[in-house]
């Protein structure tokens, strides 16, 4: 994809993803008084307390964290960062006070934010940067550490939620770690991809047989590794083979009619890509 269009259509994902997210706060959160963790829940605290405007605070605490995190940043990620901030700022401006509560159910309420806050936030990182705040936390713990966006987020968010609980209460907070629990998960499942599929390990007497199930049978392609037991040095063969789930269930009845003994290991693949897998 030419340079152009990669930026345009990663920028229209943050207009999107920002949108997305502005919504879940103002037409979820805020009408239940729940909040939100990272700088987008100190805003929220402030607006609950002092009645300040979400949008333009969240504009202006971003950009003291921006001069903080921006040298561990790499510069496709602040320029991306710096639109999420703008965009993200502006639409929370721009849809404060302007519907009425879609919902009076604080779990609903809790779902909801969740499911609209993770979902745009997942995509403003897919465009490759962040709306701010615990984001940029998030981006830097991942630089550094290796952690997951989701699992550093939802860490930073509890401290923040934490510290809100004297303004909105237990039982708000208990709503809130809710929102930001299936945030976080959302965040993950867009960022690692929506092409969720199986991995299969299986070391078998009868390897030949089961291989030629797979191909024949599943009409998949599987993948025969020669190896050896480490204290035995018998000479083993083992297959390696890519699912979707609900073909899991025959490919476990088809190796186990095949072969009882068989040692079978089933790992949760994020996302698939590459020449004979498309489904």
């Amino acid at each position: 994809m030419p340079a152009t269009k990669e930026h345009a259509k990663n920028i229209a994902l943050i207009i999107l993803g920002t949108l997305i997210f502005a919504a879940g706060i103002n037409y979820f959160a805020i009408p239940n008084k729940l909040s939100e963790g990272g700088v987008i829940g100190l805003t929220i605290v402030a607006f609950y307390y002092f009645n300040w405007s979400p949008g333009i605070l969240n504009l202006i605490l971003n950009a003291i964290l921006m001069t903080i995190g921006y040298k561990l940043l790499d510069k496709r990620t602040i320029v991306y960062t710096l639109f999420g901030i703008f965009f993200s700022s502006l639409f929370l401006f721009l849809t404060e006070n302007t519907h009425p509560p879609l919902t009076s159910d604080p779990l609903l309420a809790a779902i909801f934010a969740g499911l609209f806050v993770g979902g745009g936030i997942g995509l403003v990182f897919l465009s490759g940067g962040t709306t701010g705040g615990s984001a940029i936390i998030a981006r830097l713990f991942q630089k550094l550490w290796g952690w997951k966006l989701g699992t550093a987020m939802l860490i930073v968010d509890i401290v923040v939620i934490g510290l809100s609980t004297f303004i909105i209460g237990p039982e708000k907070t208990m709503y809130t770690l809710v929102a930001v629990y299936i945030g976080a998960r959302v965040v993950d499942f867009i960022v690692e991809g929506f092409n969720t599929k199986k991995a299969v390990t299986i070391i078998s007497s009868q390897s030949v047989i089961i291989a030629e199930k797979i191909t024949m049978g599943l009409v998949r392609g599987a993948t025969v590794l020669h190896g050896h037991g480490a204290y035995t040095k018998d000479r083993k063969e083992v297959i390696y083979v890519v699912i979707s789930k609900p073909e899991l269930i025959e490919l476990k009845t088809m190796v186990h009619e095949t072969d009882p003994d068989a040692f079978v290991v089933i790992h949760d693949v994020h996302d698939v890509f590459g020449k004979g897998f498309t489904i």
